[in-house]
């Protein structure tokens, strides 16, 4: 009931809105459920996975199926799958939390999970007859069969609509022939199904297609070889060739031509389920760093105590809490959706559906923000570790090397970012969010005379609640600015597009850490939070600097003369701290506290 009293911020309205730190989800929240599910899980991991990792840099496939299968004894490959059809049907967050903690083991088995609960089984909990649920999500559900998703193909990979896999419907209306090619396919190797996408005749859109997959009996379906990888080694990666490949018409997932909107959802669940998937990958790789930081001596003194290093353990830290504050933010904000809706009356397919679709912006932020974290801690983890970490006996190169696909699958993080804000301008011509109204209003104050009053803030993030909103109006000046040059053809201006996003990103990021940092503090005390209180601070004097560049890229290159002097102007008041945080101290102390605890300990 909670759900329905208080008004829920729709996707994106995070920019124009203001966000109460009592509305927002945060890990400290987690249920005594939640938090059960994520000690079994971590117990799982260290367990099944993590004494293997050499087996899984040596490519054994074979074991990455042993542990899928094992896996699913546990029920974990069931969590997001509804009861009616054998799953544990438990809400988003819970879906995102296994997800988190399964997956700093090894990125070979986060990839065939991921790819196996999300975009091998989601498909068709989503977009499946009842007919086609019953008979296939719960031997997916319990790791009987294992699914793979085949979009990709050797011309068509962030274009995924131009697809050359053809579906041709038999003289009879009985069966479809797929005949194509598709690359980069994760579990292919193991899978008993494929959701395979091919166009019929000379449809605009592609269709979906629910493929099995018996060696025995291949049905015209060929593998290649194992792909070797820079990272992800015993993640099964193959291409798969249809070949006359006969499907029934009942086969066919949603309606013909939807394929193309099948994926894009996929996708947006895939997206926030992958920033999930890094969070505690860069929790493993802080501690594993500073462990070996306080045991390793230079000049007769742990390499800890050096402030060269401090600056990396703390940015570690620092970006790995802002993650995981976005990421469950979001997760509660689509799992109160998905509630509301079907309050509402809608079944739990749509709900899920819209729920996921409603914080599609959201998705692609998290995507593309924790993605890069991870690849940066994984870098910084390798520096700390000096000539070791670049050798394979320490954990930080394969580390290193399982973080660089994350930027590329689920979409590229080129296209999320310009996804994020072309959706953004799609729900303001929707009406969805109100972008106009606050971009006119700052258009207005741009031409007023600016207050010198000196504000009060003596109370906890006051002054970094005045910076955010001073960030949001930044993006709403940037990108009006933008859309009133460009109209339509926006989208034809990449670089603005992705200069755009970075600011939206770090209004998101940096926002979630001082909420989240807020709430706790009101609740266990100001004391209790002082580091959490520095990272959030500290994130946040990174993203005005991020925020003040791209902010001035934009401007410079799409407006001139009087717009661009008032625009530039109105940049520097709007990323002017009146009171700039001592970063070499807001370090120090976050460093200080993850020495003293020897671990990622927030």
């Amino acid at each position: 009931m909670a759900t329905e009293e208080k008004d829920i911020l729709r996707g994106g309205q995070f920019l124009v809105k203001e966000t109460n730190c009592e509305d927002v989800f945060t890990p400290e929240d987690f249920s005594e459920e939640q938090t059960m599910m994520k000690e079994s899980v971590m117990e799982f991991n260290d367990r099944e996975i993590i004494p293997h990792k050499a087996r899984f840099e040596a490519k054994d496939y074979a074991l990455t199926e042993d542990v899928m299968r094992k896996a699913g004894d546990m029920g974990f490959l069931s969590v997001a799958v509804p009861e009616a059809y054998g799953g544990m049907g438990m809400g988003f967050v819970s879906t995102v939390l296994t997800c988190d903690y399964i997956s700093s083991g090894t990125g070979s088995f986060s990839t065939a999970f991921g790819a196996h609960t999300g975009i091998g089984t989601m498909p068709i909990t989503l977009y499946g007859t009842e007919e086609q649920k019953q008979k296939y999500v719960p031997k997916l559900a319990s790791g009987e069969w294992f699914g793979a998703y085949c979009l990709t193909e050797p011309g068509a990979g962030s274009d995924a609509n131009s697809g050359k896999t053809t579906a041709t419907l038999s003289e009879d209306g009985k069966t479809y022939k797929i005949n194509g090619q598709k690359m980069w396919i994760s579990n292919a190797g193991f899978c008993k199904l494929m959701i395979v996408f091919a166009r019929i005749e000379n449809d605009k859109n592609i269709t979906g297609f629910i493929v099995e997959f018996d060696k025995e009996n291949p049905n015209g379906i060929t593998l290649g070889e194992e792909e070797h990888k820079l990272g992800i080694r015993a993640s099964s990666t193959r291409q798969v060739f249809f070949n006359d490949t006969i499907v029934p018409v009942d086969s066919m997932l949603a309606g013909r031509g939807e394929g193309f909107k099948i994926a894009m959802n996929a996708l947006n669940v895939g997206r926030i389920k992958l920033a999930a998937a890094c969070l505690d990958s860069q929790r493993r790789i802080l501690s594993t760093a500073v462990n070996y930081a306080n045991e390793r001596k230079q000049f007769k003194t742990p390499i800890s105590d050096f402030g060269a290093i401090k600056v990396k353990l703390a940015e570690m830290a620092t970006n790995a809490y802002a993650g995981e504050s976005a990421t469950y933010r979001a997760a509660k904000n689509i799992e109160d959706r998905i509630a509301l809706r079907e309050a509402a009356g809608n079944t739990h397919q749509e709900a899920e559906l819209k729920g996921v679709e409603e914080y599609a912006i959201e998705c692609s932020i998290l995507k593309v923000a924790v993605s890069e974290d991870v690849q940066h801690a994984a870098d910084e983890g390798i520096q700390i570790f000096g000539g070791m970490g670049f050798s394979e006996e320490t954990p930080m190169e394969s580390a290193w090397r399982d973080a660089r696909i994350a930027r590329i699958y689920e979409g590229t993080n080129e296209i999320n970012r310009m996804l994020s804000v072309g959706m953004l301008v799609k729900k303001a011509m929707k009406g969805h969010v109100d972008l106009l109204g606050p971009a006119q209003k700052v258009q207005e104050e741009l031409m007023g005379i600016p207050s010198f009053d000196t504000p009060d803030f003596s109370e906890l993030f006051s002054e970094e609640k005045v910076m955010i909103n001073k960030l949001k109006k930044t993006f709403l000046m940037v990108a009006g600015g933008a859309v009133q040059k460009f109209g339509p053809d926006l989208d034809k201006h990449q670089q603005l597009l992705i200069a755009a996003a970075d600011i939206l990103i770090e209004i998101y990021m940096a926002e979630s850490a001082i909420l989240r940092t807020e709430k706790n503090a009101k609740r266990f005390g100001e004391d209790s939070q002082s580091v959490q209180i520095a990272m959030s601070k500290l994130y946040l004097y990174h993203a005005v600097d991020i925020i003040e560049e791209k902010g001035k890229e934009s401007i410079i290159s799409f407006a001139e003369g009087d717009e661009q002097r008032m625009m530039l102007m109105g940049l520097k008041r709007f990323t002017k701290y009146q009171n700039y945080p001592d970063i070499v101290d807001l370090r120090n102390e976050i460093a200080e506290k993850v020495k003293a605890e020897n671990k990622y300990c927030f």
